[in-house]
């Protein structure tokens, strides 16, 4: 006679293989990674250049799509509750309303797309972590573009919505690229181990 197993939990199915305690430092420490890079700010127009989305592309290629995107999406909370954790120390959902919204919801989907094409090997070469990166920045923009055309002319969106950020953000990502086996081995030294971090079926 056989007898049935026991049925994964939400929580189970969404964050299996490490506990629960590890899987709550790892998403809390990239959103308050991705705040306290928040704080590197230039404001050229009504986006600010941050130092933002090199923690969003740590974020989903060291943790993977889901711990990627829920670290995000904890960032997200954060700020929606008031704590200023966005650009420029601001927070609040009026905020998130604002010109930046577009890019502030891209950072949970560019660490979705990020740790999704990392959970296929996509980590294993410089280059081809680079171009998972790449995958995710367009992402960013995608949405970040989309939101920002409410509130500026469509003959100047890419100048004030992609244009001045692109040498910025090609450092950011070759230095994400570049630090990641580093994040690697600093989350080993923690105990949490690359096959820990693995995609689940």
């Amino acid at each position: 006679m056989k007898t049935r197993g026991r049925s994964p939990t939400l929580i189970t199915a969404v964050l299996p293989r490490t506990n629960l305690l590890t899987n709550a430092a790892l998403i809390l420490g990239f959103s308050l990674l991705t705040a306290a890079c928040a704080r590197i700010a230039f404001w050229l127009g009504p986006v600010p250049i941050t130092g933002q989305t090199f923690a969003v592309l740590l974020a989903g290629a060291l943790l993977g799509s889901k711990r990627g995107a829920l670290s995000q999406l904890a960032y997200l909370a954060q700020g929606a509750i008031g704590l200023p954790v966005f650009a420029g120390g601001h927070g609040g959902v009026a905020y998130m309303l604002g010109p930046t919204g577009g890019y502030l919801w891209g950072f949970v989907a560019a660490a979705f797309v990020v740790g999704w094409l990392t959970e296929r090997g996509w980590d294993r070469h410089v280059l081809t972590a680079a171009l998972a990166m790449m995958a995710g920045e367009v992402v960013l923009y995608a949405l970040g573009l989309s939101w920002l055309a409410r509130f500026v002319p469509g003959q100047a969106l890419l100048a004030t919505g992609l244009v001045p950020f692109i040498p910025g953000d090609l450092l950011k990502l070759a230095l994400a690229a570049t630090l990641l086996p580093s994040g690697w081995l600093l989350l080993r030294r923690l105990g949490v181990s690359q096959a820990d971090l693995r995609p689940w079926r």
